[in-house]
């Protein structure tokens, strides 16, 4: 079994079987406090999905885009448990999960995956259908672009969609696509939409006697 990890936006935690199906799915839509809830979510999506730890065989992580804060907290305990338990990680593109979603509910050939990445910026991926192992086919991006951005007219031809929660269930189902089809993840590091506000100083710091 696999268990799932996604803090890109809120914070987000399933189990799913090899085969895609989704035995625990919680969050919390909050896109603050990832530290406080993400222990709580994956002990209850355990509990929820009635399996004991040793049980999951693999964990994937959303790599983002996402806030550095928020983003890293989700792959740090994805990385704990794996490492933990001994067993893969598999990182995805939290983005190709929202993809899925859209894919998964009917949505149009050529879309764009937008998300809020403050500072009047948006985190943009452009898809088109499905490619191998039927996984979303990213053609471009994550980008940042500025929200002032006419994205109709900078993707024409994509349905444009705005989202506000990424799903750890279709994060799992995209890792486990990919792994049956022999397929190495296509992202390592995390996709953090800029690096982090605070900066070690360069300065000795004075100690006072």
């Amino acid at each position: 079994m696999i268990l799932a990890v996604d803090t890109s936006i809120g914070s987000t935690v399933a189990v799913i079987g090899a085969d895609g199906s989704v035995h625990a799915r919680l969050e919390s839509e909050s896109p603050r406090g990832h530290a406080e809830v993400i222990g709580d979510l994956l002990a209850r999506a355990l509990a929820d999905a009635r399996v004991a730890p040793d049980a999951i065989t693999h964990v994937a992580a959303g790599m983002g885009p996402g806030p550095f804060t928020g983003l890293r907290i989700g792959i740090a305990a994805a990385r704990a448990f794996a490492i933990g338990r001994g067993i893969p990680l598999l990182p995805v593109v939290s983005h190709d999960a929202a993809a899925l979603t859209r894919i998964e509910d009917g949505g149009p050939e050529r879309f764009a995956v937008v998300t809020d990445a403050r500072r009047r910026e948006n985190a943009v991926s452009v898809y088109e259908g499905v490619g191998a192992a039927d996984v979303p086919r990213r053609t471009s991006g994550p980008e940042l672009l500025p929200q002032a951005e006419d994205l109709a007219a900078r993707f024409p031809g994509a349905e444009i969609v705005h989202v506000g929660a990424i799903d750890a269930a279709r994060v799992g189902r995209i890792a486990a696509r990919r792994m049956a089809a022999g397929l190495e993840p296509d992202v390592a590091e995390p996709l953090y939409l800029r690096s982090p506000d605070v900066v070690a100083s360069h300065s000795p710091k004075r100690v006072s006697a």
